[in-house]
């Protein structure tokens, strides 16, 4: 066995798991951060599969679930904020494993409700759990492995998202017609609270958050050597490559905005506002649509219609992250949102026919894999963007603003289809990517090419 690693100095943990290699316990690792994800994505989606049978059991309109579709991802952008300022105090894994919990139970109680008040009520209080789960689950997956590996392992664990979405299509298309709406929820949220049982007991601590806290230096060692590095017992570690690029400061936030990370903490956030809007806009209102009288969609048709662009988005954000990697986020971003405005203009003009889906399902299928490819490779470039102190912060904030977008999202696609019908629904999906175009060309810090990282 080689001899341990010397403590007469301080141990950078970030540049050992930085240059090291990638184990197959840091890749266990992101699979249990990736769980997390599967179940927020498919607790998220659970309502917006639900609504034809409740509009059908409770005799309301669709617009009557507007609000209800709108509260919960204004709940996530409050959790998104208070989720990155939790994990940089307190700890990326009991934050996010916390926010797992929480909305697992609480999607369990929405089985029981019998009004849209109290369902806005949950879907609120719900979100906050969902929302600040996802910058703890892309901060963690980001830490746990080497520079090289980033992009990847935070777009693999992201990519979840959709993951989970497409489970919720296809379990809503299952259950529904057999045991109703009520029971589907159930089946969510205890899916969620048994995954947030297991991850507690398996999922360690962020490395350099474990750095910056002497009383928690064992964890860290423990956490290194399963990772493959020989690390004496009595090691010393200081964060110093982090802490020189950007201090901490005692207004995180603040600190966004200073030192040259300006430009790029505005244009992220503008990213994430119209990308997780124009997400939300297939997510809350697709199976609605399709299910209109006009249009005439069974319920599960609908709900795989929606699980097909979740589909299309595991595909596309795994792509982007492979691609990213070699191009940097830049080209690949760039040329995936290009083909998304092109996507969005034809479905408008697409004859939707429930006696003819396939051509519907592939546009769909590719159109989501463009959509869901740009925004998870958003949460890779994200972490790049920012250094560790501040990191959770600046990706807490730029997905509480992309917020903002979602709980948008639901009143500009519900005035888009009572407006202009499918056609205008469609095109809006082209109009938001254009935005996302504009701000992701201004970002300077994107990840660079395989190349440029090497020469580096």
């Amino acid at each position: 066995m080689p001899p341990h690693a010397p403590a007469t100095h301080a141990l950078d943990p970030g540049r050992l798991i930085d240059e090291g290699a990638w184990s197959t316990y840091q890749k266990l690792l992101i699979f249990g951060t990736a769980m997390t994800i599967i179940v927020d994505g498919l607790d998220n989606q659970l309502l917006p599969n639900a609504v034809p049978a409740l509009i059908r059991e409770w005799g309301i309109p669709r617009g009557a679930f507007t609000t209800a579709l709108a509260i919960g991802p204004f709940g996530m952008m409050i959790g998104g904020l208070l989720g990155g300022l939790a994990g940089d105090r307190f700890g990326r894994r009991p934050t996010l494993i916390g926010c797992v919990a929480l909305f697992g139970a609480l999607t369990c109680v929405m089985a029981f409700v019998n009004s849209v008040a109290t369902l806005s009520a949950l879907r609120l209080l719900a979100g906050i759990g969902l929302g600040g789960a996802m910058p703890n689950a892309a901060t963690l997956a980001s830490e746990y492995v080497p520079t090289r590996r980033r992009p990847f392992a935070v777009t693999a664990t992201i990519v979840c998202i959709p993951l989970g979405g497409a489970l919720a299509g296809e379990l809503a298309a299952f259950v529904i017609p057999r045991s109703g709406w009520r029971a589907l929820f159930l089946a969510g949220g205890a899916l969620a609270l048994v995954i947030s049982a297991v991850l507690w007991q398996v999922i360690p601590e962020s490395p350099k958050f474990l750095a910056r806290h002497r009383e928690r230096w064992s964890e860290l060692i423990r956490l290194l050597r399963r990772s493959g590095h020989d690390v004496a017992p009595d090691a010393t570690f200081s964060v110093p490559s982090e802490i020189a690029v950007a201090p901490v400061s005692s207004d995180r936030i603040a600190s966004l905005f200073r030192g040259g990370y300006a430009r790029d903490t505005i244009a992220l956030s503008a990213a994430f506002f119209f990308g997780l809007m124009v997400n939300y806009v297939v997510i809350l209102l697709l199976p609605a649509l399709l299910t209109s009288a006009s249009i005439g969609f069974s319920q599960p048709a609908a709900s795989r219609a929606l699980a097909m662009s979740n589909y299309g988005g595991i595909a596309g954000a795994l792509l982007g992250a492979v691609v990213l990697q070699r191009l940097g986020s830049r080209l690949t971003m760039l040329t995936m949102s290009v083909c998304a405005v092109v996507c969005g203009v034809i479905l408008a003009g697409w004859p939707l026919d429930p006696a003819n889906t396939a051509g519907l399902m592939a546009m769909l299928l590719v159109t989501g894999g463009l959509l869901n490819g740009v925004q998870t490779t958003m949460y890779a470039l994200a972490a790049h963007v920012y250094p560790t102190p501040i990191r959770s912060t600046g990706v807490g904030l730029a997905v509480a603003v992309g917020r903002i977008g979602n709980v948008v999202a639901a009143y500009a696609a519900s005035a888009a289809i009572d407006r202009g019908g499918p056609p205008a629904y469609f095109m809006l999906w082209s109009i938001l990517m254009l935005f996302v175009l504009a701000a992701l060309a201004c970002i300077r810090r994107h990840v660079p090419t395989a190349r440029a990282a090497i020469a580096a």
